[in-house]
């Protein structure tokens, strides 16, 4: 680490907070994250030295995670398990959205990408898979996709997705309409220490074992198994989930560059295309799926939404619209695409090449 990346660091946190409070004043959706992400990127692409410390996202999401979890009280608990055939067809929609974009992207850019039609068909399903970014584009690495092109789809959906989202739903005016309170709702900083160490114990042992997204996961678990038993120790302060906004905007916007935008604008474009789409079909899903289940249309829509499951809880949090069923939904998806996006690219390599060999 250089001398000068702690400076870099600390400007680009004075940028972020300044972004937060323009928002907090305009009175904007998610104004801690949405702020910091929108003046972060904005300098990262006009070739500002911004830095993030990847310590701090872990200590947001950590934070998040921490905060999200003392929302499942036994009666939520109740309420989610009563929707596991709604949450099965999510994953379901999820992976056939994912796997048709995909394939368009391969398809439409498949000249561009070079290497095998394998690689082309493994960058183009992997890139437009609905699950994390840092996940998808080590599993198109392993099968020899372009993971730079994958990792480059997955920023822009994530930024369309985190931008566009709360902002539709703010512009729509639902705000507390399914509005679940934490189970610990006092601030009591001795128990907050207490949780914040057992929770961030649980971080630690995910990140061991080589968990996906542990410091959210693993505090997120942690939580919800005290919630659930009973033991309140301290609710979160709204200061502190307001600095987790702001150091998780941060590391989304620095991800943008003058490299970034000058690489690949073709391919670019169609992610980006490929990303409002997405966004689309799944509130489109969402909607129906409301009508079906009885949950109000919007806590659906960031349920399905096809963004970061971090992301969506703050969303979820801020404009209370039901955090755990918004958690519970992101979570399920994210595993299960994590689990099947692989084996649906191989089996349908093996299923081309028979059709090929006969």
């Amino acid at each position: 680490m250089t001398s000068t990346f702690p400076v870099r660091v600390a400007l680009t946190l004075l940028l972020a907070l300044a972004g937060a409070l323009v928002c907090v004043w305009l009175r904007t959706p998610i104004p801690w994250m949405m702020g910091p992400l929108l003046v972060t990127s904005l300098a990262s692409v006009l070739g500002r030295p911004t830095r993030s410390f990847s310590l701090f996202r872990n200590a947001g999401q950590w934070i998040i995670g921490c905060a999200v979890g003392l929302y499942f009280t036994p009666a939520v608990i109740s309420l989610v398990s009563g929707l596991w055939w709604a949450i099965a067809l999510t994953i379901a929609w999820a992976l056939g959205v994912g796997w048709g974009l995909g394939l368009w992207l391969a398809r439409t850019n498949g000249a561009f990408m070079g290497g095998t039609p394998d690689q082309q068909l493994a960058t183009g399903c992997f890139s437009g898979a609905i699950g994390g970014a840092s996940e998808m584009t080590l599993l198109a690495e392993r099968v020899g996709a372009r993971a730079d092109l994958v990792a480059a789809a997955h920023s822009v959906r994530l930024l369309i997705v985190t931008l566009s989202v709360p902002f539709a739903l703010s512009l729509s005016g639902v705000h507390g309409l399914d509005a679940t309170l934490p189970g610990p709702r006092v601030v009591h900083y001795p128990g907050l220490l207490l949780l914040l160490a057992v929770t961030g114990g649980g971080a630690y042992l995910m990140q061991l074992t080589g968990r996906a997204n542990p410091w959210f996961t693993g505090p997120l678990m942690i939580a919800m198994g005290l919630t659930l038993a009973g033991v309140e120790w301290s609710s979160m302060p709204q200061w502190l989930t307001n600095c987790a906004q702001l150091v998780i905007g941060v590391s989304l916007g620095v991800r943008f560059s003058p490299a970034f935008v000058r690489t690949a604008p073709r391919w670019l474009a169609m992610s980006a295309l490929s990303s409002v789409a997405t966004v689309l079909l799944c509130a489109g899903f969402a909607v129906l799926l409301g009508l079906a289940s009885g949950l109000h249309w919007s806590t659906m829509v960031l349920g399905t939404s096809p963004g970061g499951i971090a992301e969506m809880a703050i969303t979820a949090k801020v404009l209370q619209l039901g955090v755990p069923v918004v958690t519970s939904f992101q979570i399920c998806r994210v595993v299960a695409v994590l689990v099947l996006v692989e084996p649906i690219y191989r089996l349908s390599v093996r299923r081309s090449k028979a059709s090929a060999s006969r």
